[in-house]
């Protein structure tokens, strides 16, 4: 069966509106680390009754205005640029992973628990059968040199074959799947929930609400 991934970023969207509270005529200020304009405009019909106000973070774009969007340039493990509390929630869909090893892991949870009272952070689920870049059973589990000589002679999902093992390498270490304890470590102020595909979790989500104390 074809894992329909609208299907999970609408459901995932509504685990995110829980954050928000009643919907008023205030706005609500977003951080969205690793987010971009088009993933927010394909499910406006979920958040539109929020007057919601958003500032995009990402590494190397050229910062501008576009509606209600604030794309900025930023680096999700240190944003000084923003002072203590300077949103009303912070979002980020699959991007902790990205970030590095455990010390640039910790860091982007510092910066989400600081950024805002409540926030919302799904990531990929390093227990899940299937690893969701290399769409490959299992391959998550296997040595990074293994990992690393595959993906040299090979494509494997949305990646390689690579030119280069040294290549293989970079792209096999830009990938680091969070388990649910790292994930309680991390966050430790949140709930944590588990997205279920067939009765595996298939992604984690750390979430905090306003009105939790």
């Amino acid at each position: 069966m074809r894992v329909d991934g609208n299907w999970f970023r609408r459901e995932r969207m509504r685990i995110f509106l829980s954050t928000l509270g009643p919907v008023s005529d205030k706005p609500v200020h977003v951080l969205d680390i690793g987010g971009t304009a088009s993933y927010w405009q394909a499910t406006q019909d979920l958040w539109g009754a929020w007057p919601l106000k958003f500032t995009l973070v990402n590494l190397d774009v050229e910062s501008h205005d576009d509606g209600p969007f604030a794309i900025r340039s930023g680096n999700a493990c240190s944003m000084p640029e923003f002072a203590d509390n300077s949103f009303d929630v912070v979002h980020s869909n699959s991007v902790i992973e990205h970030v590095g090893h455990w010390h640039e892991m910790a860091a982007m949870a510092h910066e989400v628990r600081r950024l805002a009272p409540a926030y919302y952070l799904q990531t990929p689920n390093f227990w899940f059968p299937v690893e969701p870049h290399y769409r490959t059973v299992g391959f998550q589990w296997l040595p990074e040199s293994t990992r690393a000589h595959i993906l040299a002679k090979r494509r494997l999902g949305f990646r390689g074959p690579e030119a280069s093992y040294d290549a293989a390498m970079r792209n096999i270490q830009s990938v680091n799947l969070l388990t649910s304890r790292q994930m309680r470590e991390l966050f430790p102020d949140a709930q944590l929930r588990h997205e279920r595909f067939f009765g595996f979790a298939k992604s984690l989500i750390a979430l905090r609400t306003p009105y939790e104390g």
